[in-house]
């Protein structure tokens, strides 16, 4: 029983973070498949979330931090300065 909650728990957290993945960075729609570029993505991917979830002052969603980090300079430098 308690293994069952544990992997239950595992896959809650990893469904989670593709799902997280999907919507704000469209991650099933990149068809980038040259050499290793497929997984550079995917690092690149968490390491943007993982910034941005950095960000609490923010109330808004990852996908509308994200586009908030694309439109202002000022935003974007504070989250890549943590």
């Amino acid at each position: 029983m308690l293994i069952a909650r544990a992997v239950r728990a595992h896959w809650r957290i990893e469904n989670n973070l593709h799902w997280v993945l999907d919507v704000a960075f469209g991650e099933d729609q990149c068809r980038v498949r040259v050499d290793n570029a497929a997984q550079n993505f995917a690092i690149l991917r968490r390491i943007a979330l993982n910034l941005l979830k950095r960000d609490t002052k923010t109330k808004v969603g990852i996908k509308n931090r994200r586009l908030k980090a694309c439109v202002s300079d000022r935003y974007r430098a504070e989250i890549l300065a943590w």
